[in-house]
């Protein structure tokens, strides 16, 4: 494994404080999870445990699970009264556990789906559901399209981090490994960033990966050109709206 692989670049205080909009559009999710009194649920990609919180408020037993040792170190401060661990999702342990496994702005991190799913399929019980949301075809396209622009004949394609793939591609995934696939969308999902700096800041959250191994100055060079250029296709109304396209799936282990 790369040493690329292994740094945690999550900062969990800036996504705590620029970036709330994540677990802000997952309590929409939670509505379709509808977590119910004594039920044990896996949070996958608990970021730094809000929804966590909120399922276990709803009287759900929850463990949540991050792959960033930041996130989870983060959680466990705010909540220290709830279990978090840090465990990568396509090897997971667990097997026929939880009623629901639940993951939020996650999926899309993981370049390795099937292998995801089948980890998850694994670690629910007969009967259990699987609700996710996450980045789908088209997600944050203008965004990556400029950066890319930018960076030009340097530009490899491994250097993109995330997976978006369209409905047909992940429900057809979701079914491989034995899901009921029973609600399926990929839907538009305008997301107003924080601030001036909200692209900047969303750039230099989430979006680290394209621009390693780049000197500071270039860094700086494309990050404000690359705000510069997509001021006039993302900057609304005095906000930053960044184009993001969602996927959201229901399965049921049969």
């Amino acid at each position: 494994m790369s040493s690329r692989v292994k740094k945690d670049n999550w900062n969990a205080g800036l996504y705590d404080q620029e970036h709330g909009f994540v677990s802000h559009f997952g309590g929409a999710l939670l509505q379709w999870l509808e977590p119910k009194p004594g039920e044990k649920i896996l949070d996958l990609g608990c970021g730094t445990g809000d929804l966590a919180n909120q399922m276990n408020q709803q009287g759900a037993a929850i463990i949540g699970i991050d792959k960033s040792e930041n996130m989870v170190q983060q959680a466990q401060h705010k909540y220290p009264g709830l279990t978090f661990r840090v465990q990568d999702v396509v090897a997971l342990n667990y097997r026929n556990e939880f009623d629901a496994v639940f993951s939020n702005a996650t999926l899309h991190w993981v370049k390795t789906p099937k292998q995801a799913l089948q980890s998850i399929y694994q670690a629910l019980k007969p009967g259990g559901r699987f609700i996710a949301e996450f980045g789908g075809k088209g997600n944050v396209q203008k965004i990556t399209d400029e950066l890319i622009q930018q960076l030009g004949t340097s530009y490899q394609s491994e250097q993109f981090p995330w997976y978006y793939p369209s409905i047909g591609e992940y429900t057809s995934l979701m079914e491989q490994v034995g899901f009921r696939v029973t609600h399926a969308q990929h839907f538009d999902r305008p997301t107003p960033l924080n601030g001036e700096n909200g692209l900047r800041n969303w750039i230099e959250m989430f979006a680290t990966s394209m621009l390693e191994g780049l000197a500071p100055e270039a860094k700086e060079r494309i990050i404000t050109e690359s705000t510069q250029n997509l001021r006039e296709v993302l900057y609304h109304n005095g906000a930053w709206i960044a184009d993001y396209k969602r996927i959201r799936v229901v399965g049921i282990k049969e």
